[in-house]
């Protein structure tokens, strides 16, 4: 019998699957590349073909590599004369250059649709992978039950849908986040040799994949903290056999992060072998220094990564309608309950409230995990406690993506639900039996909303939003990414436009999607503008630009709302006026930079021998705007 129910809840979590590859990947096939992604995947060939980890520094190299294996073993060309890439030396540049070296190898050199789809096929595998932990995990937990309702829950979660299959680093690091919080939950379970060199493993793959894993060691302090206030299952009680029970222990956790260590910095000497030491000129010239500078090549790489993305970590952000200057700790907690199907709430909130009456009023109080599983649901219980915090305390507050591993580990405190129900049978049968076919119809909802939200996941808001539009209430990939070109084509095609004007949200060429685009700023339309259809993110609305005036006019949601087409009228007000575009005082910028970012990056793409001069400029633009209040200067190549 028991044999039996293991088959079927094989055969069901693999439909499960099966059923997250149609949506996910079905949906990543019909969009166009995303704004991170284009830095990504020529990154990524770049590590694979030339040894050298000079483009995107500020993420790990792992994911992008991973990403890059499908496109190098078919052949993938890339131009290592183009000078996005001997610009690149140094890291500045670098930040500059990737974007026009990851541009020129996903739409010039290479044919965009067939590259860009086989570089998010290792992700979306990521993202099946993961699902595979989340269920086998969450049947340690909580039974067979258990496992599936977890999975049921992943599979359907608009947020692992929309950002799962792309070439970015925050699935990566989910996964490998999850694994080395279970292989740190085993290894304190049975301190063995085999648990350690999976844990080290674990947690290489997560520091290889986003700095932003350091949080893990915080974790892990915190988890042995709360050793201190309640113990768990076979913990010794005599002082001295609890000194070296945890001795033994945190000795083995301190062996798994020095082979950690070991491997990360094994995989950045390995594909930073052909990158020039410059960097560390001080050292010297001669023979012993050229050794040391590429033996401190690994961890000057990743402590600049790191150091970066403390300096740079803070953004304006937009939420509910308003603008501010950083996050807020707010952000978060609305973006999920936003962005979550309701059947999923409803299911945290059935199992809060389930958990909260099990232990009101009872003297005795009877586990719900099992004792040998004891460690491992409290390891995610203080992980999901640090990464939450973590997440309200931060600075830069842009996406859902960056919500991940709670993400992952609010779903798995879903997997004793069935449990706590079948105790309930004992006492009260008819309750139990209420809230069993409550929790399996909520289950049945949550995938009936992915597959009806189809293919439109990143701009889904649940009912809470009061039918809101999106670009109201949330900002950057919440709402588009720039995934959305190919619906604006399709507008195009549809009232036979030979021309269409186009506000992007990204950095990209929009002409290799939409061979009728004409670059175009919703801020400043021209007279020849008028009577015309023009199209624009979502985000450019509020966000990204101020162009709220056009929804004043005849106006149409594309992509589910990451895009609008607009009409514009035959005679467009003046600037400030009723009905017209903004005065440029009131002008706004993509991120929250004081220029205009996509048309610079339009400009070093048609013309990257300007590549120099533009990173000459930008750095003196934002010393002249530290040091004044007043407008940025020109770049040079305009009158």
């Amino acid at each position: 019998m028991q044999n039996n129910q293991r088959i079927f809840g094989v055969l069901l979590a693999t439909l499960l699957l099966m059923l997250m590859t149609a949506l996910a990947g079905g949906a990543a096939r019909r969009e166009s590349v995303t704004v991170d992604e284009v830095s990504h995947i020529g990154a990524g060939v770049s590590y694979l073909q030339r040894l050298d980890l000079r483009m995107n520094p500020e993420h790990p190299p792992l994911p992008k590599v991973l990403a890059a294996l499908p496109l190098v073993l078919r052949g993938v060309r890339a131009d290592y004369t183009h000078i996005s890439w001997t610009f690149s030396e140094k890291f500045l540049p670098a930040y500059l250059g990737q974007w026009v070296f990851g541009e020129c190898l996903l739409e010039k050199w290479n044919e965009p649709k067939t590259t860009l789809a086989w570089a998010r096929m290792p992700m979306l595998l990521l993202t099946l992978v993961l699902g595979c932990m989340v269920y086998l995990y969450a049947r340690r937990l909580g039974g067979l039950w258990g496992g599936l309702l977890c999975l049921s829950v992943y599979v359907s979660t608009p947020a692992f849908l929309s950002f799962g299959p792309l070439v970015h680093t925050d699935l990566p690091v989910t996964l490998f986040s999850l694994l080395t919080l279970w292989a740190f939950a085993e290894l304190w379970q049975a301190p063995t040799r085999k648990n350690t060199v999976v844990f080290a493993l674990s947690l290489a793959g997560a520091l290889l994949s986003k700095f932003t894993a350091g949080l893990l060691f915080v974790a892990f302090g915190v988890f042995g903290l709360s050793l201190r206030w309640r113990a768990v299952p076979k913990q010794p009680s005599s002082k001295p056999e609890l000194r070296e029970w945890r001795r033994a222990r945190w000795r083995a956790t301190l062996k798994g992060i020095v082979c950690a260590a070991a491997a990360v910095y094994a995989f950045y000497f390995v594909f930073s072998l052909h990158q020039p030491t410059n960097a560390l000129y001080r050292l010297g010239d001669g023979s012993l220094a050229l050794l040391l500078r590429r033996l401190l090549m690994p961890p000057m790489l990743y402590l600049r990564g790191v150091s970066f993305v403390l300096l740079s970590g803070r953004r304006p952000t937009f939420i509910l309608g308003h603008t501010y200057p950083h996050g807020v700790w707010f952000y978060f907690p609305i973006v999920f309950a936003l962005k979550s199907s309701l059947a999923y709430l409803s299911l945290l909130l059935l199992a809060a409230v389930i958990g909260i009456s099990r232990k009101v009023g009872r003297k005795t109080v009877v586990a719900i995990i099992p004792e040998e599983v004891a460690v491992h649901w409290r390891v995610p219980w203080v992980s999901l406690l640090v990464f939450t915090g973590a997440c309200l305390l931060s600075p830069l507050d842009i996406s859902i993506r960056h919500f991940t591993v709670p993400l992952v580990l609010l779903i798995l405190m879903l997997a004793p639900l069935p449990h706590m129900l079948g105790e309930l049978r004992e006492r009260r049968p008819l309750i139990a039996t209420l809230g069993a076919a409550t929790i399996v119809a909520l289950a049945a909802s949550c995938l009936f909303t992915a597959v009806h939200a189809y293919p439109n996941y990143f701009p889904y808001l649940n009912a809470l939003s009061l039918r809101r539009p999106a670009y109201t209430l949330v900002n950057d990939s919440n709402v588009d990414w720039n995934q959305s070109l190919p619906e604006v084509k399709r507008f195009a095609e549809q009232r036979q436009l030979r021309r269409i004007r186009l506000d992007e949200y990204g950095f990209s060429d929009p002409t290799v999607v939409v061979p009728q685009a004409q670059p175009w700023n919703c801020q400043e339309p021209k007279p020849e503008d008028e009577g015309q259809w023009v199209t624009l993110s979502a985000n450019n609305i509020l966000d990204g630009r101020n162009c709220a005036w056009l929804m004043q006019y005849q106006h149409e949601a594309l992509a589910g709302g990451s895009m609008y087409a607009a009409l514009l009228p035959l005679h467009i007000p003046a600037a400030g006026s009723a009905g017209g575009p903004p005065l440029p005082s009131a002008y706004r910028q993509f991120g929250g930079f004081p220029l205009d970012v996509r048309g610079f990056f339009s400009h070093v793409y048609q013309h990257p021998d300007d590549l120099p001069r533009a990173l000459e400029w930008m750095q003196s633009t934002f010393t002249a705007l530290s040091n004044s209040q007043g407008p940025p200067p020109k770049p040079p190549w305009q009158p």
